[in-house]
């Protein structure tokens, strides 16, 4: 539902910003479409935070330092950012600045910086290098399909929705854990 409503309103917002988008064009990007679309990427997203909860799992049993397991993924987020700009760049048209490749990287950290913080608030101060690398580099994962198009549109119909799920399914892990402890078996 999360993902479907957010699809909705940046449909809306793209088809009045974007001339491109239109409603019930060749594409039918409509509002039916665009509450499937959304439905999609909330499955994906799903998809994507059942894999990375498996393998955070796996992998702090393999690494038993959390501190190591922490620096791992500092360094997977930075090599993400660097890709979100680096790869989209070298495969761009020859004439566009990298300034410009920096804005989705540079978005997503600022974003990922706050959902972070409030996840530490929920939590505890340990939440914070896992919540960094979910949602920074299981979103950039998850969100490769729109980003291979590089079309801004397609990126942003998709990255919005995409991170709206992941940081909702990130931040209410806990009350959700925390229930399931309480209740009797």
């Amino acid at each position: 539902m999360i993902g479907s409503l957010c699809a909705v309103v940046v449909g809306i917002i793209l088809q009045l910003s974007d001339q491109q988008v239109e409603l019930g064009g060749k594409i039918g990007f409509s509002f039916i479409t665009m509450l499937l679309g959304g439905a999609t990427i909330s499955v994906l997203s799903q998809m994507g935070f059942f894999a990375y909860l498996i393998v955070r799992f796996i992998m702090m049993g393999m690494i038993r330092n959390k501190f190591t397991w922490d620096m791992l993924q500092l360094l997977i987020v930075l090599y993400s950012l660097f890709d979100l700009i680096y790869l989209r760049y070298a495969g761009s048209e020859a004439g566009e600045g990298w300034a410009s490749f920096a804005i989705l990287p540079v978005t997503l950290l600022v974003l990922s910086i706050g959902v972070a913080w409030w996840k530490v608030r929920l939590t505890n101060r340990g939440a914070w290098v896992p919540t960094l690398f979910f949602m920074i580099s299981v979103t950039a994962m998850e969100a490769v399909p729109s980003l291979r198009l590089n079309n801004p549109a397609s990126t942003i119909f998709m990255m919005a929705p995409l991170y709206v799920c992941n940081a909702w399914q990130i931040l209410i892990l806990s009350k959700v854990l925390e229930g399931s402890k309480k209740e009797p078996r």
